[in-house]
């Protein structure tokens, strides 16, 4: 009799395992602010992140200090290796202010191009529209 009762909660319970949701993986996604070409040396911060490689959603926050102004737009480039240049991926919305917390969805290709260390994020200010401060991001666990 007990025995019947094992195998019966067994049986009930090898479906309701498989239909147990699947964890997303997050890997961190990291960068450093650097000058870009032109300006101040002063430029500091950090882009910290995850990717949730389920759902292609980079979650962010952005920190900076040092630049000549206000940021005026900021967005994901690529795909760019480092010292490269690429046109807007993806943009990030505002208002900018230091620290800058958001989240995109990226595409599969813009996810890849991510995981091999070809994207990066560009801050703008009126006295550096091309980017003042870059940050080329990397993935940690990249594939």
């Amino acid at each position: 009799m007990i025995r019947s009762f094992l195998i019966a909660g067994m049986v009930l319970a090898v479906p309701a395992l498989a239909a147990a949701p699947v964890q997303a993986r997050t890997v961190p996604v990291t960068g450093p602010f650097v000058p870009a070409a032109g300006a101040s040396p002063a430029v500091t911060g950090r882009f910290t992140g995850t990717l949730d490689e389920k759902r292609n959603l980079v979650t962010y926050t952005i920190k900076y200090s040092g630049l000549s102004g206000p940021v005026m737009a900021a967005h994901f480039h690529g795909p760019a290796d480092p010292g490269q240049d690429a046109g807007v991926m993806v943009p990030i919305k505002g208002p900018y202010a230091s620290p800058l917390h958001g989240a995109v969805v990226m595409t599969p290709e813009q996810v890849t191009a991510l995981r091999a260390g070809r994207v990066y994020v560009n801050l703008h200010t009126e006295a550096h529209p091309n980017g003042e401060a870059r940050a080329q991001l990397q993935v940690r666990g990249a594939q």
